[in-house]
């Protein structure tokens, strides 16, 4: 039987979850023995209990295509979701009749479908990039630098190790990032030494985990099993640890996980403010910028597809509609000459 972690609070959504723990087990367990990430069950999960609690807490072994329909319906009508949300949703329950329930859903016809809108990625200016890491400090102008400099995405950041740092060849390993994939992308010379004592920070405070009983962090995949101390090494640990230790939710062990992304996506928009940017300003506007910065210099595309680790040119190639000049130089009417 698989390991769930508790949620707290008594709302609606607990009480589907208490009345239905036994088919969620299930789900659990199916969901970990492929490989999903643990986000991607998370949202999975919550939007199963949304179902359920959608059909007045009927077992979803009673219900079919049609209440999956209605739910979906409703989702775009009444409640206004975007289209990835409304996809997120569908995966969910198709997941759930497939590889849980052992039934197809169908192709839910007449379905009503979120219309996906094609936005523009938000892109900040070196000047305003700067202006930003003034206004932040320590571990978190560390990350928000981090993510700047090599184009990541914040949880590819925050679950670097320690060993995913190469100094001698100035790059950074990321590993099983979105789509299962590794590549490498380049250490800036400029976060060599901050590196470095970031490091210090956690072998010092792994000594102390290691010293009260705990220091082993979880591993990826198999290797906990084929490497049973691995979990104790320096090398193994997370670059940027949590403040506090906390309870695996795939085993219920006591361990140190990354610190939390929420930590940095407030510091940042925290940081947007004091230096009064007036965009839409978040984590992922650094990647954007990262980008959009590269293709200014001009930098050929598909090395940047590669460092950004998209399977398709074709999404890198959005970036080139927020340069200063796309394409040929385009000037304004007011601004040419009479």
């Amino acid at each position: 039987m698989s390991y769930i972690k508790e949620r707290k609070g008594d709302g609606p959504l607990s009480k589907v979850r208490t009345s239905h723990h036994d088919l969620l087990v299930r789900f659990t367990t199916e969901i970990r023995r492929r490989g999903y990430a643990y986000r991607t069950e998370q949202s999975y999960e919550q939007w199963i209990c949304r179902f359920i609690l959608f059909c007045k807490n009927a077992s979803p072994e009673t219900l079919g295509a049609s209440e999956v329909k209605a739910f979906l319906d409703y989702l775009v009508i009444r409640r206004n979701v975007s289209a990835s949300t409304q996809n997120q949703a569908l995966n969910a329950l198709v997941f759930l009749y497939k590889q849980v329930l052992g039934s197809e859903l169908g192709e839910l016809e007449a379905l009503v479908r979120s219309k996906r809108p094609r936005n523009l990625p938000v892109v900040l200016s070196r000047g305003e990039v700067n202006a930003l890491l003034a206004q932040m400090e320590g571990k978190h102008k560390l990350i928000a630098s981090l993510l700047y400099g090599t184009g990541m995405r914040l949880l590819e950041g925050l679950r670097l190790r320690v060993q995913d740092i190469d100094f001698e060849y100035q790059r950074i390993h990321v590993i099983q990032a979105k789509g299962k994939k590794d590549r490498y992308v380049p250490l800036p010379n400029i976060l060599v030494e901050e590196l470095h004592s970031q490091i210090r920070e956690v072998e010092h405070l792994h000594t102390e985990d290691i010293a009260a009983g705990y220091g082993e962090v979880v591993l990826p995949g198999a290797l906990a099993r084929k490497y049973p101390n691995a979990g104790r090494e320096l090398k193994w640990q997370f670059l940027f640890p949590s403040g506090r230790l906390a309870i695996d939710p795939y085993g219920g062990a006591i361990r140190r996980h990354h610190l939390h992304q929420s930590a940095i996506q407030k510091a940042i928009k925290r940081a947007a403010r004091a230096c009064h940017i007036n965009k839409r300003v978040g984590c992922h506007t650094l990647r954007h910028s990262f980008a959009t910065h590269l293709l200014e210099a001009n930098y050929d595309i598909r090395t940047v597809q590669e460092l950004l680790g998209h399977a398709n040119v074709s999404t890198t190639m959005i970036y080139t509609h927020v340069l200063n000049r796309p394409g040929v130089g385009v000037f304004s009417p007011l601004d040419q000459p009479q």
